[in-house]
């Protein structure tokens, strides 16, 4: 399983793993029922502290994308994909609030801000 871990993004490394093996859940990357490395394969992997790795796989229990059956390890739950996505849609209009609110305060127009989210669009296909 490939995670890709930045030490200079701001966000902790936990959060980090939790978000990337979450988008793999969702976009049926990783399959409900499908075993997830061991706590410590993944820190190995990822040249992390076992800390880290067990912090990002109870979120993920939390959260309800993730089950563990003790002494077998953790696995992908069934999610219901209508959720997961309104969980998405409900992120990005927080964010898209954040970003109206600093364009409204700067004089910037819905048009740049359209403009700019096009191209920032484009260079993630």
């Amino acid at each position: 399983m490939e995670i890709i871990i930045s030490n200079s993004s701001g966000i902790p490394i936990y959060e980090q793993i939790k978000d990337q093996i979450k988008a793999k859940i969702i976009t049926n990357e990783l399959h409900a029922g499908e075993l997830l490395p061991s706590i410590r394969s993944l820190a190995k992997d990822l040249r992390c502290s076992v800390i880290t790795t067990k912090n990002a796989y109870e979120e993920l229990v939390k959260e309800g994308y993730v089950i563990t059956i003790p002494a077998k390890g953790f696995y992908v739950a069934e999610i219901n994909m209508e959720i997961a996505h309104e969980e998405q849609l409900n992120k990005i209009e927080n964010l898209l609030d954040t970003v109206v609110i600093i364009a409204k305060s700067n004089n910037i127009t819905r048009e740049k801000i359209n403009e700019i989210l096009d191209i920032l669009y484009e260079e993630e296909k």
